[in-house]
C-alpha cells in the first residue's frame, strides 16, 4: 500500500496526529510519504521512522498562492504515485481534491469542518466549497461523531467514516502525589497553589479571550488562583495585553504533559473543534476538565455521574467561570471526575485506532478498484 498524506498545517494537536498517524502505517510495511511546509520536528520525525518527507509550500488561507500549491502538489501526485491520498484539515482538502479530483482513491479528514470559522463571508466560502467537494472524495474520514453530524447537518452528502481521535495513554499517565509535587517544583507552582491549565496555539479558534476575561471572576471566588496558558501563537500580544492579574503564558513547551499533571483543573475554552487532542490527552493524565460543548467533547468527556469535568456554552463567560470555581474549590469533585478521566480516555488508544484508520484507507483502495474493474 502506498499512500500520500498532505498537510499544510503541522503545530499542536495536528503534527501529533500526523506523527502517530505515519508511525502506524510504517509500521504495517505501507510506503508513507508526508507532504508538508517545511517543518523540521516532522522532518526529523519522519528520518527516524524511515516516511518519506516532500516539502509542500503551502499558505495557510486561500488566495492567489492557492493555484501555484495546486500545481505543486499535483506533481508530488504524479511523483509518488500513491494508492490512495490522504488530506488533512482544509487548505489540504481543497487544493489536494483540485490537484487530484478524484483520479485516484481520495480520503479527506477535516480535523474541525472550515465552515466553523469565524466570518459570515468565510463560513459561506467554505460550507460552499465543502458541498461541491464531496464530488472528489470517497470517503470523509472524521474524528468524531460530533464531527460527523456538524457536516451531514451542513449538508455536505457524501461518504462518512468515523475514528475517533486516539492518545498515547503510555506516554500521557497520571501522575501519583510524589511526582505532582516533583513537576509542580519544576514547573515553579506552589502545592498549595489552585490552578488551572489551557493548553493550545494562542488563535481565535482556541477561546483563550474567554478564558481570560472569565479569570477576573474566578479570582473573586479563589484569590490565589493562577491560570497558566501553555502554547503561542499569532494571538500572544493581544492577550497578554487583555490579561489581568493571575495569568501565566508559559509560551510552547516540548512537554506538556508536565502542565497537565501540574493543573487542579484543565480548562479547553474552544470556538470550534473536530475532537481535541488535548482534551485527549487531559484525561489520559486523569485531569478533571471544563470545556466548550463544541463537536468531539460530549464524546469524550462523557455527562452525568461518570462525567469527567463540565461542558459549557461557546463565548459562555459566566458559566465558564462558575465551572473552574467548582473545581478550584471542592476536592472531591476533582477526584471523582480524576477517577472517571483515566477509565473514558482507555477507549481512545492508539493501537486501535490506527487499525481502524488503515482500515477505512484499505476499503477506499479496494472499493475503487471494483469500481474501475482492475480487481483481480
Amino acid at each position: 500500500m502506498r499512500v500520500l498524506h498532505v498537510s499544510q498545517g503541522t503545530t499542536y494537536g495536528l503534527r501529533r496526529y500526523l506523527t502517530d498517524l505515519v508511525a502506524d502505517q510504517a509500521s504495517r510495511k505501507w510506503e508513507v510519504t508526508l507532504a508538508t511546509p517545511a517543518d523540521a520536528e516532522l522532518e526529523s520525525a519522519c528520518r527516524e521512522l524511515g516516511v518519506a518527507h516532500v516539502t509542500w509550500s503551502a499558505e495557510r488561507a486561500p488566495g492567489i498562492s492557492t493555484l501555484g500549491e495546486v500545481r505543486a502538489l499535483r506533481r508530488i501526485v504524479e511523483d509518488v504515485e500513491p494508492d490512495v491520498v490522504h488530506l488533512h484539515s482544509s487548505k489540504a482538502g481543497l487544493a489536494g481534491r483540485l490537484a487530484v479530483r478524484k483520479r485516484r482513491p481520495t480520503c479527506f479528514t477535516p480535523h474541525a469542518w472550515s465552515f466553523f470559522h469565524e466570518g459570515a463571508i468565510t463560513r459561506g466560502l467554505a460550507l460552499r466549497w465543502e458541498r461541491r467537494a464531496v464530488r472528489w472524495t470517497d470517503v470523509i474520514l472524521c474524528v468524531s461523531q460530533g464531527e460527523r453530524i456538524a457536516g451531514e447537518r451542513a449538508g455536505i452528502r457524501g461518504r462518512f467514516e468515523v475514528v475517533p481521535n486516539a492518545v498515547d495513554l503510555t506516554r500521557y499517565r497520571p501522575a501519583d502525589d510524589v511526582e505532582r509535587a516533583a513537576v509542580r517544583e519544576t514547573l515553579e507552582i506552589p502545592l498549595d497553589r489552585p490552578v488551572a491549565v489551557c493548553v493550545g496555539r494562542l488563535v481565535d479558534q482556541k477561546g483563550q479571550d474567554v478564558l481570560i476575561r472569565a479569570w477576573g471572576t474566578v479570582r473573586e471566588s479563589v484569590a490565589d488562583a493562577e491560570c497558566i496558558l501553555v502554547g503561542d501563537g499569532p494571538n500572544r500580544t493581544d492577550l497578554e495585553a487583555l490579561a489581568g492579574a493571575g495569568i501565566r503564558f508559559a509560551g510552547d513547551q516540548p512537554d506538556t504533559r508536565a502542565w497537565l499533571v501540574a493543573a487542579d483543573v484543565v480548562v479547553q475554552p474552544s470556538r470550534w473543534e473536530g475532537l481535541s487532542l488535548v482534551a485527549l490527552e487531559a484525561l489520559a493524565c486523569g485531569c478533571s476538565i471544563v470545556t466548550t460543548d463544541v463537536p468531539g467533547m460530549r464524546e469524550v468527556i462523557g455527562e452525568g455521574d461518570g462525567a469527567a469535568g463540565e461542558l459549557v456554552a461557546v463565548d459562555d463567560q459566566p458559566a465558564l467561570a462558575a465551572a473552574i470555581v467548582a473545581r478550584l474549590s471542592d476536592r472531591r469533585l476533582r477526584d471523582r471526575e480524576r477517577g472517571h478521566a483515566r477509565e473514558r480516555a482507555a477507549a481512545h488508544g492508539i493501537a486501535t485506532w490506527g487499525a481502524n484508520v488503515a482500515r477505512v484507507l484499505e476499503a477506499v483502495v479496494e472499493a475503487r478498484a471494483v469500481e474501475s474493474g482492475t480487481k483481480g
